[in-house]
């Protein structure tokens, strides 16, 4: 890029209009199997009373534990028939304080589990007993006479006292079949009136369960470790009343690349010279891992001894881990691929800074942790520190696993909760990597890619998932004589963990991970032998733990790549220290761009199931630090800040959507037509919001969304007239009010809207003519449904939501200055 031109940044210029509410609701068809009435009704009534006969005995239990009477119930399990869905939004009823906890799929039969108070089983046998009469019929539109609770009644097969099983949501091939006691993730029911954390830990005690003291919470759950054994806690569920759901207490991941010496002290010490401590209001990287060493020559001047911190007072701020884990990612955070920057002079001195979090325990076996729980007391510490100084937080801790298969677990819901500050109104910009593929599977890329699924928490909506890829080849071949590279240059690195596996259809739509990819090394094979190598040549570089004896040593994967992320993030926050994190996340995605490697990986970029595939295993692509800083006279980036109010109160005091946003954006139309006529340009449009999280698995749309609310864009297509393009938001808006599924957006777009649309981050390009485009500068965002609209009761529908949008256009190179005319529209000079 010859030119360094600022972007061109506004906030809060969006036109606000009311959304128009369509004048009757759309009925949406649900499938349901053909029936006997009578038979059907009956046979649900009579398991109804065989529940109702059972549980006096299980409330006198629970009553001579001491719970209150108010708050004793059972749990009963709702299962469909083969092929079918439940209608399980209409198995809760607030006012009985009937509450659904668990809705799964086993295979195919969909079940759903609901706790009861004591004396509500009647409310369910109203209902089977009003569709079975048939006096109380009613027409439908059509005029034919259905009977009450068609659609609840029809969808369930069987009912159910509940079995400890029906509350596990994690793989059943994990649910454990002996008496072996083990440590649990259970998620307790809050917010009724009735402490059902400080009961249950204070009566576990009586059924030999020992319970952890980390706990996080949300607004509906409260997660504990508890360790026990299957049948302990089966009896627990029914005397104990609070669970919700029930999960296996996971390990964090402790392999980390091997590091070797590779450079000598004087190295270091030419670099250091250079060296100057960034400013107090300078912005920082905080690595979340195994502490930093801090008296490294390279890190030193910007690590001060108060920014070390660690979650518990007895371990220490050192690095303990004996490859020097967390050191070598403050180094890359700080300087990034030392290989590269120790070749330049004078060599370049950093203006952010550190701070470091040791999140891990120095010694012995690590007992499991609820890490959000872990990393909140982080963040928190740091933010006591400097309370205003701007930051990005950086984490290469994973679990051993990717079971959750982008299910949101209690980790990742608290990071979507501390990147969003739900409870301290503090929005942050957490980088989180995807997690590194077992190495014996190395042999086997790039299929090694998709064996091993995202790891969690990468698969939090709200922070920057990071993978890798590698542009590292060259192999010294006198040394290692017929080594060739595993990966080709550009391509996915060959232990990055990828999204392939996860769900995408049916209502488990998870966002598109990774986000992005940076460089995280190569390895070598021995065809000979079919053996892998981590080559110190295919590495990168970064500072040692042991400064004195090796100052420098090499390190790879997506912790490296994600350490890469967070300098990149930090660069920005530098430049542009007004942007939100919002706005940082949605630079670096929207500079990403594809290899050749990663398109040839997958194919005609025309088909969207390939693009689709290029999403959930390189993510956009890698970011470009230049674009990402800067524009230029051919190459033109907008950036707007701004928020909305997604929901408001409706006619009986119903919730409903209220704010669309139009942006009529400063446009180089004139510039765009005075191309040659067909030239090709692209427009490229990336929207990043924070939702907030309220996790439990109790399906994952309608009522029970995860996310607090989501956001859509939408781009004035070639030659539609505003009120036209404004007619076809409301009904995009109306679609999306009630679940339905509208008009695909995917002309000229590369990625397309049922893609695009998962998650809070959108990006895509749009592909056309210079005179199409001279016509697309009116662009519109809405809401979508999410928890603050359906549970009212959370009180929350009068939230507002900041967004980043994110608006460039490029031409070719020396045609035309799109750049000058829209700076000098806004009063910018150039």
């Amino acid at each position: 890029m010859a030119e360094r031109l600022p972007h061109l940044i506004f906030n809060s210029t969006a036109i606000t209009k009311q959304y128009q509410r369509p004048s009757r609701k759309i009925d949406i068809e649900f499938p349901l199997k053909e029936r006997d009435r009578q038979q059907h009704g009956a046979q649900l009534l009579e398991a109804l009373r065989q529940a109702k006969t059972q549980e006096p005995g299980i409330i006198s239990g629970q009553q001579t534990l001491g719970r209150d009477a108010e708050f004793t119930g059972v749990y009963l399990t709702f299962e469909s028939d083969p092929g079918f869905e439940l209608a399980f939004e209409s198995l809760g009823f607030a006012p009985s304080r009937i509450e659904l906890l668990v809705v799964k799929q086993e295979g195919e039969r969909m079940l759903a589990t609901v706790f009861v108070p004591e004396g509500k089983i009647g409310y369910f046998i109203r209902r089977v007993e009003a569709y079975l009469n048939e006096g109380k019929d009613k027409p439908n539109k059509k005029g034919e006479l259905r009977p009450q609770y068609k659609k609840l009644v029809e969808s369930i097969a069987s009912i159910r006292l509940a079995a400890l099983e029906a509350l596990w949501t994690d793989s059943p091939d994990l649910f454990p079949r002996d008496e072996t006691p083990i440590w649990w993730e259970v998620w307790l029911r809050i917010g009724d009136g009735f402490d059902e954390v400080g009961f249950f830990r204070t009566h576990a005690a009586q059924l030999n369960l020992e319970v952890a003291d980390d706990e996080v919470r949300f607004l509906e759950r409260c997660v504990v470790l508890v360790r026990g054994s299957r049948s302990q806690l089966a009896r627990s569920l029914q005397l104990l009343g609070g669970m919700a759901e029930l999960r296996k207490a996971k390990q964090n991941a402790e392999h980390y690349t091997t590091m070797n010496a590779v450079q000598q002290h004087a190295a270091v010490a030419v670099a250091a010279q250079y060296l100057q401590t960034p400013g107090p209001d300078a912005p920082a990287v905080c690595i979340l891992d195994t502490g930093v060493s801090q008296d490294h020559p390279l890190l030193a001047p910007f690590l001060d001894a108060h920014d070390k911190h660690a979650c518990h007072p007895d371990w220490g701020t050192h690095d303990h881990d004996r490859l020097g884990h967390g050191t070598a990612m403050a180094g890359l955070a700080l300087h990034g691929d030392l290989s590269e920057t120790l070749a330049q002079q004078p060599f370049p001195s950093p203006s952010h800074r550190l701070e470091s979090v040791k999140v891990l325990p120095p010694t012995g076996d690590n007992p499991p942790h609820l890490y959000g729980y872990r990393y909140s007391q982080a963040m928190d510490r740091v933010t006591i520190t400097a309370p205003h100084r701007r930051r990005t937080f950086c984490s290469a801790v994973t679990t051993t696993d990717s079971r959750d298969r982008g299910r949101p677990s209690s980790w990742s819901a608290q990071l979507d909760k501390l990147a969003s500050g739900m409870e301290d109104g503090t929005q942050r910009l957490i980088f989180q990597t995807a997690g590194n593929a077992e190495h014996s599977n190395i042999t086997d890329y790039p299929a090694s890619n998709a064996l091993d699924g995202i790891h969690d928490p990468a698969q939090s909506w709200n922070v920057l998932t990071v993978g890798a890829y590698t542009g590292k080849w060259q192999i010294d071949e006198a040394t290692y004589p017929g080594r060739q590279p595993i990966a080709p240059a550009g391509a996915l690195a060959p232990t990055s963990c990828t999204a392939v596996s996860w769900p995408t259809s049916g209502r488990q739509k998870w966002p598109n991970k990774p986000d992005v990819v940076l460089e995280g090394g190569n390895w070598a094979l021995d065809p000979a032998f079919n053996f892998a190598e981590d080559l110190d040549s295919l590495q990168l570089l970064s500072t040692g733990h042991e400064p004195h004896t090796r100052p420098l040593v090499t390190f790879g994967e997506t912790s490296a790549a994600t350490a890469l992320a967070a300098r990149m993030a930090a660069v920005l926050q530098s430049h542009y220290p007004d942007l939100w994190p919002e706005t940082l996340r949605a630079l670096l995605v929207h500079s990403s761009q594809w290899t050749s490697a990663m398109r040839a990986a997958v194919g005609n970029l025309q088909v969207k199931g390939n693009v689709r595939q290029l999403l959930r295993t390189c993510g956009f692509g890698v970011p470009q630090l230049d674009d990402a800083l800067w524009s230029a006279k051919h190459a033109l980036t907008l950036i707007v800040q701004d928020e909305m109010q997604p929901f408001t109160t409706g006619e009986n005091s119903t919730i409903r959507a209220r704010d669309i946003h139009y942006h009529a954006l400063p446009w180089p139309a004139e510039a765009l037509r005075a191309l040659p006529l067909g030239t090709q340009v692209e427009m490229r449009v990336t929207l990043s919001y924070f939702i907030q999280p309220n996790p439990g698995q109790r399906g994952w749309s309608g009522k029970f969304s995860y996310a607090s609310h989501g956001l859509r864009f939408r781009v004035k297509a070639p030659g539609e007239s505003h009120e036209a393009f404004e007619q076809r938001i409301n009904q995009a808006a109306r679609d999306e009010e009630y679940e339905r599924t509208g008009v695909s957006d995917s002309d000229f777009w590369v990625v397309g809207s049922d893609t695009r649309e998962l998650g809070s981050l959108h990006s895509d390009l749009w592909q056309g003519t210079s005179e199409q485009l001279a016509d697309c500068g009116y662009l519109a965002i809405y809401p979508v449904t999410g928890w603050w609209r359906t549970r009212k009761a959370l009180n929350r529908w009068h939230s507002r939501a900041r967004y980043a949008l994110v608006v460039s256009i490029r031409t070719p190179e020396e045609l035309v200055d799109i750049y000058t005319p829209v700076a000098a529209e806004i009063g910018i000079a150039v």
